[in-house]
């Protein structure tokens, strides 16, 4: 994947993950944590790669 595929990806794992925090669903509110987090994996991974192609 590409710089921009793999921010895009982060931040909309982000968002997902934040509105599943707001569940009253305990399983979907720690569903929402690891989501969250893998966004913003993913999101540092796409950074990483525009930084790697800058040089």
């Amino acid at each position: 994947m590409g710089e921009f595929t793999d921010k895009a990806k982060g931040k909309v794992n982000q968002a997902v993950g934040d509105a599943k925090q707001e569940s009253d669903d305990e399983s979907v509110r720690r569903e929402g944590e690891k989501q969250e987090a893998k966004g913003e994996g993913q999101e540092l991974k796409g950074k990483a790669k525009g930084v790697i192609n800058d040089l």
